[in-house]
């Protein structure tokens, strides 16, 4: 199991202190989704962002979402300790479980490291 590398870590934490500063709920997905492409390979985070959107989810009163969410979260660390993830994928509902989405140029560019 790797830790977060402290370039991915600062980009992960900026989009979770977004999510949570940002002024609307559209705003708040969008950052935590950014986040949740992050983290993916990395169980709490991973983990960590799905506990964060069923609480967006439950403050919505968005059941399909929470129930979504929940399933998320326990598969969370699993798939990312055996490295068992959709690559790119939001991580909302709407996403599906297991399809893989491509990943926002800058966050690509930002995963793929330091040059």
């Amino acid at each position: 199991m790797s830790r977060m590398p402290e370039h991915l870590r600062s980009v992960y934490a900026s989009e979770m202190d977004a999510a949570h500063q940002a002024s609307d709920d559209t705003l708040r997905w969008h950052h935590l989704e950014r986040a949740h492409i992050i983290s993916q390979p990395y169980p709490w985070p991973h983990t960590h962002n799905h506990i964060a959107m069923l609480s967006l989810a439950l403050r919505q009163r968005d059941r399909r979402e929470a129930l979504g969410q929940v399933i998320r979260i326990v598969v969370a660390a699993p798939g990312s300790a055996f490295g068992r993830y959709p690559e790119g994928n939001t991580g909302r509902t709407h996403a599906g479980l297991t399809t893989p989405m491509s990943v926002p140029d800058d966050l690509a560019e930002t995963i793929a490291g330091p040059v």
